[in-house]
């Protein structure tokens, strides 16, 4: 089988991983399109030069029209509209600091749990459901056989879900070639990841479920330190996994959401955790206890919003309907998966527009049990996590109008307050990055905020507007070189 070039730099990536864990020109000018820009040879020079000359703009902005501000608030306390919706920040202001105080003070109590020995472990399905992932699929099953969980109580289950590239024969070779309990199993035709993992949880023996992406890769003690808390917490239903970049060097995007992604796991995943309430076990890399799948799973295969059955957000149901059955729901910043994420804006929104319609839904399903004696002990932990969920769906077009009106109104004004509320909320996810990372690359989360605000505000209140549709939307044949 011929591989292509892309792959074989690709591999080569991999390879450089498997040290640490396994021991065209554009003619395209526009504003996204530059940012996806990747060139090794210049190292976005000109946008850190950009950022530069944005932070000083405020800065300046803010002295320069400072009695301009001053004549504004006075205006707005003088009428009705102006008072009140200054009255609705400043609520929604404190609101959000409390509830960062409130997960600050969970985080600081947060404590993975650490891996038992070989003989407590328990025995093991890995699920890795694969849908035109060409030979990256080989990678994600050579990382997981190349794990140090016990081979006796591993079994590896890969689902083609009826690829129209390579991705099948990719999974052969993989089931001839390395050493494990590796099944393979074929779709008839592309039925989505939901029915895929359902094909896969039916066929799977282990006492515990872990679902893996199959563009994602596995540390050697990810998948004993997935499952080691179902080994010393009855309690625990599900563990979500602490999702890294695989690809962070391939673009402006990918290096965003790298200090994103690390900000969402290790701190906001870390606290509700706290809770016995993460909110999502990640599809990159969740486990479950089989017991609490298989009490659900004709509930989750059927599930239908809005009358439609659900091709989306199997990962945030699976999670809302353990935790209906009164198991905690916990986040292992020590098992660590490296994912590929998109590197083009057109992927990176389809990707967010998925995510926001199953939050819409899921916010739903939640609401409906987290109000009830759901489970043993306190459960103010998950009301509060699912409040300030609700607080940015509801808010989604009431923020949007009045920015839209204020700007109309006052457009410097209100975007230098806006960039300097940027700068400032930014900081928090960049120390963090800093603190727990490296400071190099804390810096990409002011560009990620910025990014995010004047490229993709719409996706929230898009997504709540067609919650009900269905679609994967990112799923492409790779595209050849």
């Amino acid at each position: 089988m011929e591989i292509e070039p892309k792959q074989v730099l690709f591999r080569d990536r991999l390879s450089t991983l498997d040290n640490q864990l396994l021991g065209g020109k554009s003619t395209k000018n526009d504003f996204l399109t530059n940012l996806e820009d990747s060139s090794e040879s210049n190292p976005h020079k000109f946008l850190w030069l950009g950022m530069l000359l944005l932070f000083v703009g405020t800065g300046t902005s803010l002295i320069y029209f400072w009695n301009d501000f001053e004549a504004f608030h006075t205006e707005r306390l003088a009428s009705s509209w102006g008072y009140y919706t200054l009255a609705l920040s400043v609520g929604l202001l404190s609101i959000k600091l409390l509830f960062l105080l409130f997960i600050t003070v969970a985080y600081k109590r947060y404590k993975p749990i650490e891996s038992v020995s070989d003989d407590e472990l328990p025995s093991c399905t890995i699920i890795v459901p694969a849908y035109n992932e060409g030979r990256q699929v080989y990678d994600t099953l050579k990382s997981i056989v190349s794990s140090n969980y016990p081979k006796k109580k591993l079994e590896v289950i890969s689902i083609d879900d009826g690829s129209k590239d390579d991705t099948w024969e990719w999974m052969q070779k993989a089931k001839r070639e390395l050493i494990g309990n590796i099944t393979i199993l074929q779709q008839p035709k592309n039925q989505g990841k939901r029915h895929a993992l359902y094909r896969g949880f039916h066929a799977g023996s282990g006492d515990i479920f872990i679902t893996i992406d199959s563009d994602s890769i596995v540390s050697k003690n990810t998948l004993r330190n997935m499952a080691s808390p179902f080994a010393v917490n009855e309690k625990c239903g599900a563990v979500a996994g602490n999702v890294l970049v695989l690809n962070k060097k391939d673009g402006i995007i990918p290096k965003m959401l790298n200090v994103s992604f690390a900000f969402s796991f290790e701190f906001i995943r870390s606290a509700q955790s706290v809770y016995g309430s993460v909110l999502c076990t990640p599809g990159a890399l969740a486990a479950y206890r089989k017991e609490a799948v298989m009490n659900c799973l004709p509930e989750w295969i059927n599930q239908r919003f809005l009358g439609q059955q659900t091709d989306i957000g199997e990962d945030r149901a699976m999670t809302n309907m353990i935790l209906k059955q009164g198991y905690e729901v916990l986040f292992q910043k020590n098992a660590e998966v490296l994912t590929k994420i998109p590197e083009k804006y057109k992927n990176l929104s389809k990707m967010y527009i998925r995510w926001e319609r199953s939050n819409v839904r899921e916010n739903i399903m939640l609401s409906k049990f987290a109000f009830t004696n759901f489970r043993e002990g306190s459960k103010i932990g998950t009301r509060i996590l699912l409040f300030n969920q609700w607080l940015k769906v509801l808010m989604a077009y009431p923020a949007l109008i009045i920015l839209i009106t204020l700007i109309s109104m006052h457009p410097v004004l209100i975007l230098t307050s806006m960039l300097l509320g940027i700068i400032i909320f930014s900081s928090i996810p960049a120390f963090f990055y800093a603190y727990k990372r490296e400071l190099e690359n804390a810096k990409w989360a002011y560009v990620y905020s910025i990014y995010y605000t004047f490229s993709l505000f719409w996706i929230t209140p898009y997504a709540i507007a067609t919650a009900n549709r269905r679609g994967w939307l990112t799923r492409e044949i790779p595209q050849k070189n």
